[in-house]
């Protein structure tokens, strides 16, 4: 192996192979997300117009399908696509509806709820002009319009190590097939290709794998403004039609209940054709208690009369989790360095006040894609040349709109009573409010004591409140079962040894997805660590960051595998 191909060495399956297939390409584009397609449509678009048509741009996703590990709410700012696309909606972009109607309900412990309409809506939740969308359609769209241009959008190739000369990246090892239980390679065994590239663009999306080691290996992040995160819990519903047709275009978002003002959370309402319902519950994973479990706040909110009475006589088709970046301008990571730029989630680029990041997505895409035409243009794809992309994002619309929010979670730090004080000073000021720059601190970081929980279980049935493993089916998910669990606990003892004693191993029940078990009692299986079912993983990536000794490495696991998040 050269001193081209040196990988970031992290926690990974790949075998020892002497000799790896590669290939040169001269950008290279992690994920096919909505920044990650933007990026390589504006990319292609942009060298054409400058010459280089002769370019390559070659957007790798892990998923098995385009589309199958996207998700969100989703309400849809067209001003992103608008910028790619004018006339987006004359070439068919699809979309649910336009917003209709907006409100924001307040639901209350005894089963009541009080709801705001009209101009008593927090303007960051005004939602006339948006859209409702399914990003799963969205993305699938966008990678035809992506080979339209000539690039070339390849899913089941996941990317498990950076490349690197010196901190200089150069492009990407992708994950092995073929690797049994026992790391091993079986007679499928297939090694992953070393493919170099000019520029690397991280899509990753959400806490993304290689996004993570390359921030914490070159330092990019600002120290006093860790990124902070919230996990959403979404199910599709199909309601019966005269509820489904009144609903369709309505955008109704909820506070309160059953989070109350003990953390940052609440959930959202979404009408969809077809009689459809996008349901989900956000919480934020700074909260403190140690038994904080998303899927089941999300199932004691259906249970509040407010929501179960929309989802009565209907059934749930899609069930899906995601971790959400909350932490804004403050928390956004540098943006470029040596051969690589980040966008995206993976970059922070979304608005929590207004639980948008799709246009963001995509504009970060589209700044990305103009400095790195012009570092292709003049042969010098150094940080310098690519600091053109932070310099075009400070003069953009999206700085203007994060800096207006830029202090905005971090002030709910001091719980939701003086978050909401201060949001509404922030509105007056600029998004200043009381503090100039407000700190925060990591999500792994806040978690109190077992011994001061308070959160509990809810009663489960078969109608509006599934258990995860029921939820777990809804999503599709599926993975080689003959494979290294690509959920690593680096050193199980700490989970027997102190986090039993000190937070009751708090993976049981942050994550969404069922995949920790811990054995009853204290006899040997237990001092063996959680049983880990990787093969129910959803990929939201909770675990990784809510981990509160940071144990928890959530790596790709073999390509194709994971949720399917149709229509999601």
């Amino acid at each position: 192996m050269s001193p081209q191909d040196t990988p970031l060495r992290q926690v990974s399956w790949q075998a020892d192979v002497p000799e790896r297939d590669s290939m040169d390409v001269d950008v290279l584009v992690l994920g096919a997300g909505p920044a990650g397609l933007a990026c390589a449509i504006a990319l292609k678009r942009a060298l054409k117009a400058a010459g280089l048509a002769d370019k390559s741009v070659l957007v790798l996703e892990k998923a098995e399908d385009i589309g199958y590990h996207t998700l969100s709410g989703a309400v849809m700012d067209p001003r992103g696509m608008a910028e790619l696309f004018p006339d987006w909606k004359e070439r068919g972009c699809p979309y649910e509806s336009e917003v209709k109607f907006d409100c924001l309900d307040f639901l209350r412990k005894n089963g009541k709820k009080t709801r705001l309409t009209g101009k008593l809506v927090p303007p960051t939740l005004h939602n006339h002009g948006n859209y409702i969308v399914s990003l799963y359609h969205v993305v699938r769209w966008l990678k035809e319009q992506a080979e339209a241009e000539g690039c070339e959008v390849f899913p089941q190739f996941a990317g498990a190590e950076i490349l690197f000369d010196g901190d200089r990246v150069v492009g990407v090892q992708t994950r092995d097939a073929g690797i049994d239980k026992k790391r091993e390679p079986k007679g499928t065994f297939t090694p992953g290709a070393n493919i170099r590239a000019a520029v690397t663009v991280f899509a990753e999306g959400t806490r993304g794998s290689l996004a993570k080691h390359l921030i914490e290996r070159l330092k990019l992040a600002r120290p006093e403004n860790p990124q902070t995160w919230g996990t959403g819990i979404k199910e599709i519903w199909e309601i019966p039609a005269e509820r489904g047709e009144k609903l369709l275009g309505h955008v109704i978002h909820t506070a309160g209940a059953p989070i109350g003002f003990d953390g940052y959370g609440g959930g959202w309402i979404y009408g969809q054709k077809d009689n459809k319902l996008s349901i989900g519950y956000v919480i934020g994973l700074s909260h403190h208690d140690a038994k904080l479990d998303p899927h089941a706040l999300f199932v004691q909110w259906k249970q509040h009369p407010a929501v179960a009475e929309l989802l009565a006589g209907g059934k749930v088709v899609r069930y899906g989790a995601k971790t959400i970046p909350y932490g804004g301008y403050f928390a956004m990571p540098k943006l470029q360095g040596d051969g690589f730029c980040i966008v995206g989630d993976s970059a922070g680029f979304l608005n929590s006040a207004r639980l948008k990041g799709i246009h963001l997505a995509i504009k970060s895409g589209l700044l990305a894609a103009e400095a790195i035409c012009g570092a292709l243009q003049k042969g010098d794809t150094s940080a310098a040349s690519l600091a053109r992309y932070t310099e075009l994002f400070e003069a953009s619309w999206a700085k203007e709109e994060l800096w207006k929010v830029r202090n905005f979670h971090q002030a709910f730090d001091g719980g939701m009573l003086a978050g909401a004080l201060d949001v509404g000073v922030q509105m007056l000021t600029g998004g200043r409010g009381l503090v100039a720059h407000r700190h925060s601190h990591k999500d792994c970081e806040t978690m109190r004591p077992v011994s001061e929980s308070r959160l509990q279980k809810p009663a489960y049935n078969d109608s509006n409140a599934m258990d995860k493993l029921t939820d777990v089916y809804w999503s599709g998910a599926i993975h080689e079962e003959d494979q290294p669990s690509h959920l690593v606990v680096t050193d199980p003892s700490i989970c027997v040894d102190r986090c039993t004693k000190e937070y009751g191993n708090p993976c049981q029940h942050f994550c969404p997805a069922a995949v920790y078990e811990w054995p009853a009692g204290h006899g040997t299986d237990r001092a063996a660590g959680p049983v880990i079912n990787a093969s129910n993983c959803v990929h939201c990536k909770t675990c990784d960051i809510a981990d509160p000794y940071q144990v928890i490495e959530w790596i790709v696991p073999e390509a194709g595998g994971g949720p399917k998040y149709i229509d999601m």
